[in-house]
């Protein structure tokens, strides 16, 4: 009866979420391209890529550090994490973080994003083959996060990020911020997350760039940071000794397109072997996620090894994997 409810729960939450996303008039496509600093927006950890994102309303490990920073006491043990994606035309994106617990309901933990492409030819109009020169993109986040837990079903947390882009002699440095809570309902298992994420001033590149004719380029225009507003729910209608089932949805809403949604599930066979995957609706890039991963004690640590893949529709596969360390407090 217990489980009945649960699943009856989820599928009314599922249901009033589609029907209020119909509502929303498809328009934000229309914002594609109006925020900058994009690298920001590329999610991290192989769990939450399995399970299509669906992952601020779950956020009970070290991957909290980018998806809800009130998920960090959501866990006691310290750890490090460590995540690598394979992304499109020769990028790759690394992320490695740390979570330190302390006065029982407090944890700190700090983060850094690197994106980098490899060497690429300078062109002009004249000399489309190449000058001689080349150049490399590249971007850096640097993370610093606090959680609080304040009661046993409510918890709040914030990240502050320093953010550097460089494109050859140009370069854009600001400092966005993150913002999550966490709220245990009492009903069985569920519980809700709110996040806003990566909110800040607008920025514009700094340096100059040489155009034709023995011109200078040296003034930009603004552009705010990829704001998202995130909501989710999750709930498990299956917890026994041996098999768990979390099931989570997410209902996204991002300052640079359209209003979209994901589903998203997570099996696990003792805590030790888990399978997920996961869809996204409304969202013209990418579709389906899916993952694994295998948890392994050994005498000084927990240690947990994930592996997801994402499909998107005109570029192919993007593969991560990660690699969380947890350590006893």
């Amino acid at each position: 009866m217990k489980n009945f409810f649960k699943i009856l729960v989820f599928i009314l939450f599922v249901s009033v979420s589609i029907s209020f996303a119909q509502l929303i008039p498809n328009l934000g496509g229309q914002k594609t391209g109006t925020s900058s600093l994009q690298f920001l927006k590329i999610g991290h950890g192989a769990r939450s890529a399995g399970m299509a994102e669906t992952f601020v309303a779950v956020s009970d490990d070290i991957s909290s550090l980018f998806w809800n920073p009130a998920g960090l006491v959501a866990f006691k043990e310290n750890g490090l994490t460590m995540s690598h994606t394979e992304w499109f035309i020769d990028t790759h994106l690394e992320f490695i973080g740390g979570v330190y617990h302390f006065g029982g309901n407090n944890a700190l933990g700090v983060s850094v994003t690197a994106l980098t492409t490899e060497d690429m030819k300078v062109t002009t109009e004249l000399q489309p083959f190449g000058t001689g020169a080349y150049f490399r993109y590249s971007d850096i986040a640097i993370g610093l996060s606090y959680a609080r837990q304040l009661t046993e079903q409510f918890s709040f947390g914030a990240t502050v990020k320093y953010v550097e882009e460089t494109l050859g002699e140009l370069k854009m440095r600001t400092v966005v911020g993150d913002l999550g809570t966490f709220y245990r309902t009492g009903l069985g298992t569920t519980r809700f997350a709110v996040v806003i994420s990566n909110f800040g001033a607008q920025v514009s590149p700094t340096g100059s760039v040489d155009l034709i004719g023995g011109r200078t380029a040296d003034n930009f225009q603004k552009f705010p940071p990829p704001t998202l507003f995130k909501i989710g729910f999750a709930m498990e209608p299956i917890l026994t000794a041996t098999n768990r089932l979390t099931t989570a949805i997410q209902l996204n809403s991002p300052n640079d397109n359209a209003e979209h949604f994901s589903l998203g599930a997570e099996y696990s066979f003792k805590e030790m072997l888990f399978l997920r995957a996961g869809y996204k609706f409304n969202v013209d890039a990418e579709n389906f996620s899916a993952g694994a991963g295998l948890k392994v004690p050994i005498s000084f640590a927990k240690i947990n090894l994930d592996y997801a893949v994402s499909n998107y529709r005109q570029l192919g596969i993007a593969h991560r994997i990660s690699l969380n360390i947890l350590l006893p407090h």
